[in-house]
């Protein structure tokens, strides 16, 4: 079996691949930079081809070698969900590049999704509510899947649309919580600030999003949207006191320096039982 994974230099890309090599599956490898995809220890164990998907091409299944199973995690431009950029360059560039995917013979469609398409929901969030986007990345996602279900009325092709919730572990971007904290330890600051923390949220380690991506992508039971998350809330005030906990080091917490975001709700975790039943957990 041939799988396809493009953002493959990407945070959750590299742990994607190298979780398809572990499966023993082909991998085809894309991304924009090829001297970085070099760096990554599963380099040599894929077929890669290096290419930016802003570039067009007819046929993108016969282009990637035809394969049975494409797990789309290319996007552009994060994190920085506010700029047009998404909706007036990145949604159609992938539109058409899945279009062309689909529409030559591609059977099995992955998709990143984002926990933002729910825009300012707060609670318990479930894969049948309504969407209501409020940043240019959320719309764009939920856009873009949209013009991939009504595909679906004329190609015949799984869809599985994963809304990926909150991800954290070694290699995530220099702006998330967890990078400056690390930063600031390593830089033995005594104080660290950070918002009020009391927001509640949905994390899932990346090395546990990988495995849950590539079990979703290779069965055929659960499709069309499913949560990518763990269903248990927790505060950012704990998950940095954790972290600080596991690492066994102390930092002067300066809670409140920073607002809250204007684009997420104070509270949202995932529903995942749909994630469960399509990787075989049990509750």
């Amino acid at each position: 079996m041939k799988v396809l994974v493009t953002g493959a230099t990407g945070f959750i890309g590299n742990y994607v691949v190298q979780e398809i090599i572990n499966k023993g599956f082909h991998v085809i490898a894309t991304s924009i930079n090829r001297e970085k995809a070099k760096r990554y220890e599963w380099f040599s164990k894929v077929q890669y081809i290096d290419h930016d998907l802003n570039e067009h091409h007819d046929n993108y299944f016969k282009f990637f070698h035809e394969p049975n199973i494409l797990i789309h995690l290319s996007w552009e431009g994060l994190p920085n969900y506010k700029d047009f950029f998404h909706f007036e360059r990145n949604l159609f560039s992938n539109y058409f590049f899945l279009k062309s995917m689909i529409e030559h013979g591609l059977e099995n469609c992955v998709v990143a999704g984002t926990c933002l398409e729910y825009g300012m929901r707060s609670g318990f969030l479930h894969e049948d509510m309504d969407t209501k986007p409020v940043t240019s990345y959320g719309l764009a996602k939920d856009t873009l899947r949209r013009f991939l279900e009504q595909l679906q009325y004329k190609y015949k092709f799984d869809l599985k649309w994963l809304r990926l919730f909150y991800i954290y572990g070694p290699g995530q971007g220099s702006s998330s919580i967890l990078s400056q904290l690390e930063r600031s330890l390593e830089n033995q600051k005594k104080v660290f600030n950070m918002s009020g923390g009391e927001q509640l949220r949905d994390y899932l380690p990346v090395r546990k999003v990988a495995e849950y991506i590539v079990e979703v992508a290779i069965q055929d039971r659960i499709t069309g949207v499913i949560n990518c998350c763990s269903g248990s809330p927790v505060s950012i005030r704990r998950l940095v006191e954790d972290y600080l906990k596991h690492r066994k080091q102390t930092i002067e917490l300066n809670v409140g320096y920073y607002p809250y975001s204007d684009y997420e709700p104070m509270a949202f975790w995932g529903n995942a039982v749909k994630l469960k039943k399509a990787v075989g957990e049990t509750e």
